[in-house]
């Protein structure tokens, strides 16, 4: 028996086992999981620290070690993250529709679990938190497949996780990891149809690739950002500055953090300049720009095509200067990863036209793409952001983790 088809059985049951629990008691032991995490922060943050320093030694920059470190203030944020999940709507048996047919069947369409989740993750160990306390709530068992950078985070948090419901009496196969980062292992997980009824992954462009492209299970695509900004030819220049800087550099190693900027010709030459000098103060950032921006960014270096469809994650950005807001959607649309899109403007009908046209999950005016958050949108903490259109799109939360089912009930018809 493989690793994964040992974790599947045990998934399996798992998923069965929660299928009569109730609101009540998912959220007590969700209130419960969060004061465990709390009191279990300094074991949880030693064994981050054996994460961070392997990492060191291999090189991993700064940017990405953001992207793995845990502290006091995010393990408390993965606390109130539980928190919150308690505290919204369970959509497990919420009616979407139900009638009585011509043949007098009584016809109810009710949300019910998907079953078992697997998830393939990268570096942010908060997944794992993130991640069970939805699946929980929707009565779903998951299986977790972290990378192999944060194993020693991601064990301390699942064994936090396991230890809970082992103490609320329940079964602790409700959540498990995958201890083996091998590759063939995670090949394994996806291709798993016997076990597993969705596969979320979620982290940078070659992972989700990999993952569509070898998987048997049907995958929900998340994640890679390139991100885009336009700004447009009635801008208000001082918003503009301010919401690129914030997009680009509060937190450049994740999806919703802007990668390219557009800008309208008639702004270039007053913007590009200013912004230049405003986000130096801030933190440097490379930019890679295309000829006719390149003469009014001193310090830039010549983009090629691949940096357009690039996600950095990093503090590089490309730029792009356009004729027109047609422009600058057509160019977004080429090079877009669908996740999140911004305008700034102040007129109202090219707004209209960018949000509208604009081919992505979430399209925003005049706001900074950090926003694109289940937090931000009253989800809760989030499973990932959906950047396909079947079955869910945008931050995942609850819902994005339920199937539905008819319940038919009858008085011995027939059908003629």
């Amino acid at each position: 028996m493989t690793v994964i088809e040992a974790l599947g059985q045990k998934a399996k049951q798992a998923s069965r086992d929660l299928l009569d629990l109730g609101t009540a008691e998912k959220n007590r032991v969700l209130l419960q999981t969060a004061a465990a995490l709390i009191r279990d922060s300094e074991g949880i943050l030693a064994e981050n620290a054996k994460d961070l320093a392997k990492a060191k030694e291999h090189g991993i920059s700064s940017v990405m070690e953001d992207r793995l470190r845990l502290t006091d203030q995010r393990i408390g944020a993965m606390a109130e993250g539980l928190r919150q999940v308690a505290d919204l709507q369970d959509p497990i048996g919420q009616v979407i529709q139900g009638f009585t047919n011509l043949d007098g069947l009584k016809i109810v369409q009710k949300r019910v679990p998907m079953g078992v989740i697997g998830m393939i993750f990268e570096s942010r160990p908060n997944v794992s938190v993130d991640a069970f306390s939805l699946a929980f709530k929707t009565n779903n068992a998951i299986i977790l497949r972290g990378g192999r950078d944060a194993i020693n985070s991601n064990k301390a948090l699942v064994q936090v996780l396991r230890q809970t419901l082992v103490d609320a009496g329940h079964n602790p196969d409700v959540v498990q990891l995958v201890e083996d980062t091998s590759h063939a292992v995670a090949e394994d997980l996806m291709q798993a149809t016997d076990y597993v009824d969705l596969l979320i992954p979620r982290g940078g462009a070659r992972l989700i690739q990999t993952v569509k492209a070898k998987a048997k299970v049907p995958v929900i695509e998340t994640g890679v950002g390139n991100v885009h900004i336009y700004v447009d030819k009635t801008a208000d220049l001082e918003m503009a500055t301010k919401i690129v800087i914030n997009a680009k550099t509060q937190r450049p190693s994740v999806c919703n953090a802007a990668e390219s900027l557009v800008v309208h010709q008639d702004v270039a030459v007053e913007f590009l300049p200013k912004l230049a000098a405003a986000i130096k103060e801030v933190h440097p950032v490379q930019f890679r720009a295309d000829d006719r921006a390149l003469p009014l960014m001193p310090e830039a270096l010549p983009a090629s095509s691949e940096d357009f469809a690039t996600e950095f994650l990093d503090y590089i950005m490309s730029v792009k200067v356009v004729d027109s807001l047609q422009g600058a959607i057509d160019w977004i649309n080429t090079y877009t990863t669908h996740h999140s899109e911004s305008i700034i403007t102040q007129d109202i009908t090219a707004a209209e036209a960018f949000q509208d046209q604009v081919d992505a999950a979430a399209v925003y005016v005049n706001a900074s793409t950090r926003f694109t958050d289940g937090f931000v949108f009253g989800l809760g903490a989030e499973i990932g952001i959906s950047t396909q259109k079947i079955h869910a799109r945008g931050p995942m939360g609850l819902e994005a983790l339920t199937s539905t089912k008819f319940y038919i009930n009858g008085q011995g018809q027939i059908r003629e």
